[in-house]
C-alpha cells in the first residue's frame, strides 16, 4: 500500500528509561510573503537607428568637406556648393525666412536627439519585478493588457472590456450588460488588481476603471 507523501513524518526516539515516544515532525512554515519592491530600472534602448543615422550624416558632412579642403590645399579651386554657402552665410540677414526655417530644423533634431539621450525608451516594454538588482525581466505591453482583458471579462456583468497599459496607468473600460454598474465597477478593480499581483511588476501601475451600461 502506498503511503500518503502529504502525511506528516513521525520518527521515534528512546527515551532513558527505554520506553520508545513518537513524536511527530512538524511540516515546513508556508512561505512569507514577498517585502518590500525593490527599485528596477527600466532597460534603455540602445537606439542603434537613430544613431546609425546621425552617425551616417555626420560622417558624410565631415568626408565631404575634409576633401574639398584637401583639394583647396592641393592647388584646386574650392567647390561651387562651398562657395556658395559662405556667400550665403555673408550676405543674408539673421531675420532671413530661409535661415529661421532651417535654425528651427536643427534645434527640432537637436532637441529630439537631446531627448533620446537621457530618456530609456522601450515603452512597448513593462518591467517585471526581480530578485537581485542584476537580473532583469520585461512583460510586453500588449500580453500585460490581453491578460488584463481577460481578468475583466471574467467579472460577472462585463460583456466588453478594453484594457490599455502605459508606464504608471491601467486604462479600463468596461461594457455592463446585467448588475449594477457600481457593482461590477468594484468587482472589476478587485480582478484587475489581482491580475496586477500576479503580474509582479516592478512598479505598481494606478488602475483608472471606467463602466457604461448597454442595453440588453
Amino acid at each position: 500500500m502506498e503511503r500518503d507523501q502529504d502525511a506528516p513524518a513521525r520518527t521515534e526516539r528512546p527515551t532513558a528509561t527505554g520506553e520508545v515516544v513518537s513524536r511527530t515532525a512538524e511540516l515546513p512554515a508556508e512561505k512569507p510573503p514577498p517585502g518590500p519592491r525593490q527599485p528596477t530600472r527600466r532597460p534603455w534602448s540602445a537606439r542603434r537607428i537613430p544613431a546609425a543615422l546621425t552617425a551616417l550624416i555626420i560622417g558624410a558632412a565631415a568626408g565631404i568637406l575634409l576633401f574639398d579642403v584637401l583639394r583647396v590645399r592641393a592647388g584646386s579651386t574650392a567647390a561651387a556648393w562651398r562657395r556658395r554657402l559662405a556667400d550665403e552665410l555673408a550676405t543674408r540677414p539673421v531675420d532671413d525666412t530661409l535661415i529661421q526655417i532651417t535654425a528651427g530644423v536643427i534645434a527640432v533634431l537637436g532637441l529630439w536627439l537631446i531627448i533620446l539621450a537621457l530618456t530609456p525608451g522601450l515603452r512597448r516594454q513593462l518591467p517585471l519585478q526581480t530578485p537581485g538588482p542584476r537580473m532583469h525581466a520585461d512583460l510586453d505591453r500588449t500580453a500585460a493588457e490581453l491578460q488584463l482583458r481577460d481578468a475583466a471579462m471574467r467579472v460577472a456583468g462585463v460583456s466588453a472590456a478594453k484594457v490599455k497599459c502605459f508606464q504608471h496607468r491601467v486604462k479600463a473600460r468596461a461594457d455592463v450588460r446585467f448588475r449594477a454598474p457600481a457593482d461590477v465597477k468594484t468587482d472589476l478593480q478587485a480582478a484587475l488588481r489581482e491580475q496586477l499581483d500576479r503580474l509582479d511588476l516592478a512598479r505598481a501601475p494606478r488602475l483608472d476603471v471606467r463602466v457604461r451600461p448597454r442595453d440588453k
